[in-house]
């Protein structure tokens, strides 16, 4: 039986205009990861929640329990994995708990657009290494309703960004719609709207030795070729983590510009 923990959750410093939905990896928590958080910052040593002080910052916590390969074991994990040396060995084990995962995540999403009036377009979801590959699944998922400024005009249907880190696609290889067949979710969309609006960047190291660079390019063809609009970053060191400063100066230059923020130099 898996343990459910409440998502972490940092409020804004300043009057309330975003939320960032920030996913762990595996075998990391909530906790412990929005505290390291603070050790990644830009080239002025700033941390996000400096640079974006409206922002109010959702941690959601991964079930803890045991995995099939190692049944004695307790792990944090989105979903669980075969082996973590080869992705695609028994990758059917991955779906249930990806199924589970994603659907929490449309919920969370639910309620933090409900604190932004229905504004999507201001919130903006990011995972690293398995917490990426499950937002990246969410993203997939999402049947976004439609979305209207304060004098009622429409908005595109989209998310405010999307960043994802050391990150690969479970179940590669496959059209847009048989990915969606996997899960199998009710209320999945029938076209890609939400992921083509929605803006993208995906950074990874070179000498990531855990989710190797081959599988963050393969996900950004994927992306590519499900119409999505992707930035794609590289940096020659990191390992399984997040390139600091260079990474989060790329990261403050995106969103600045995707949110249409200013200032933020």
């Amino acid at each position: 039986m898996a343990t459910h923990l409440a998502p972490v959750v940092v409020p804004p410093s300043a009057p309330h205009t975003h939320t960032l939905v920030f996913l762990h990896g595996r075998g990391d928590g909530a906790a412990t990861f929005a505290q390291s958080l603070q050790y990644s910052t830009d080239s002025r040593n700033r941390v996000l929640q400096e640079l974006f002080p409206s922002f109010r910052c959702v941690f959601p916590s991964a079930p803890v329990g045991p995995c099939l390969a190692r049944p004695a074991d307790r792990v944090s994990q989105w979903f669980d994995i075969w082996n973590v040396g080869d992705f695609s060995d028994r990758e059917d084990v991955q779906a249930p708990g990806l199924r589970e995962s994603v659907a929490r995540i449309r919920r969370l999403l639910e309620e933090e657009a409900a604190l932004l009036g229905g504004r999507w377009d201001r919130i903006v979801l990011a995972g690293i290494s398995q917490g990426a590959a499950t937002a990246t699944h969410a993203l997939l998922n999402l049947n976004l309703p439609v979305s209207t400024t304060a004098d009622g005009k429409a908005l595109p249907r989209r998310l405010g960004a999307y960043l994802g880190f050391s990150c690969r696609m479970p179940f590669p290889g496959r059209s847009l719609a048989d990915t969606r067949k996997i899960l199998g979710l009710d209320g999945a969309p029938a076209d890609n709207e939400v992921l083509r609006n929605t803006p993208i960047l995906l950074e990874h190291c070179v000498d990531d030795p855990l989710v190797l660079l081959a599988n963050g390019r393969a996900l950004r063809e994927t992306l590519k070729g499900f119409g999505a609009q992707v930035t794609w970053r590289e940096y020659p060191d990191g390992g399984h983590w997040f390139n600091s400063p260079a990474g989060m100066d790329d990261v403050v230059a995106f969103l600045t510009r995707a949110l249409g923020l200013s200032g933020m130099g």
